[in-house]
């Protein structure tokens, strides 16, 4: 099992968190997903690690964006 976190930009409410869930979960491998709106952060844990890409282009499509150091 792999865990990454990320911090998105934009998400306001459960819809946001549902649209970005919705997104990731489409990435092979990911098996949960886990989405703190007040914190602006997303948890992605697959069964193999997954490309920052990847889980970048899905937030992207649901309309939000994941904030790089």
């Amino acid at each position: 099992m792999a865990s990454s976190t990320y911090t998105v930009k934009g998400m306001t409410c459960d819809h946001c968190a549902g649209s970005v869930t919705a997104e990731v979960t489409k990435i092979d491998g990911v098996t949960d997903v886990k989405v703190d709106v007040s914190a602006g952060r997303l948890t992605v844990i697959s069964a193999a690690p997954v490309s920052d890409e990847a889980v970048t282009e899905a937030v992207e499509e649901a309309g939000y964006e994941v904030v790089t150091a």
